[in-house]
């Protein structure tokens, strides 16, 4: 993690360009939605701050560099206290897990994150109110919402397991579809609070694909047990 997170650090240009992408409207994904020129105007407010991000921000991705090393070696740390067919169902489940929630990092950072921006950093109650958005709050916003994406995102192996361990069943899933749809809606308009019937729509949708998946895994586990 410290090696991960130097390397980073020494970084700063690259990675700094990708992780301010998104407050720019030549954004790939504003460009695909046909969306009006913007551009937010981000400002530090403290002596410290600029460093204590940069720190945070190469500690992160720093983690993300080296998680695989971490998993084997936490794998490694376990597996001879597990049985044979543990084992086998264990190391499954860890890259399904990490695979999971790098799939979540990566469309919160391509989808979730851009459209939360846009829409939040270019709203305001009076054209007299200019926003003037501190990078702290840019920055903090991007990890939580990946973080948070990273976890919903472990719904289908979080539901293998439940089916495997006969806690969780298809039917139950399907017959509840309706109430998760509108469950699904509600954290959508969370994480991206919009007007736009559209936004709300791509943001709900790759939940929902996750909803669904997680059906059709729970069935085939069923199935086997």
């Amino acid at each position: 993690m410290v090696a991960g997170g130097i390397t980073a650090f020494c970084l700063k240009e690259p990675i700094f360009s990708l992780v301010l992408a998104p407050s720019c409207s030549d954004f790939p994904l504003y460009k695909w939605l046909g969306a009006e020129t913007f551009s937010l105007h981000l400002i530090n407010t403290g002596l410290t701050e600029q460093i204590m991000i940069h720190l945070k921000v190469a500690l992160s991705v720093g983690v993300l560099l080296v998680s695989p090393y971490i998993i084997y070696v936490l794998y490694g740390f376990v597996a001879p206290a597990l049985y044979a067919h543990e084992r086998r169902y264990s190391l499954r489940l860890t890259l399904a897990g990490y695979a999971m929630f790098m799939v979540g990092v990566t469309l919160n950072y391509l989808l979730l994150f851009p459209l939360t921006v846009r829409f939040l950093g270019t709203y305001q109650v009076s054209t007299e109110v200019e926003n003037l958005l501190t990078i702290s709050s840019y920055v903090d916003t991007l990890l939580m919402m990946s973080l948070v994406f990273g976890a919903v995102s472990e719904m289908p192996v979080l539901s293998w397991l439940l089916g495997r361990m006969g806690v969780l069943r298809a039917k139950w899933m399907r017959h509840f579809r309706r109430h998760a749809i509108v469950a699904i809606l509600v954290v959508a308009a969370i994480v991206t609070p919009t007007a736009d019937a559209f936004t709300l729509m791509v943001v709900s949708l790759p939940i929902w694909l996750l909803y669904e998946v997680s059906i059709f895994i729970v069935g085939h586990t069923n199935k086997l047990s």
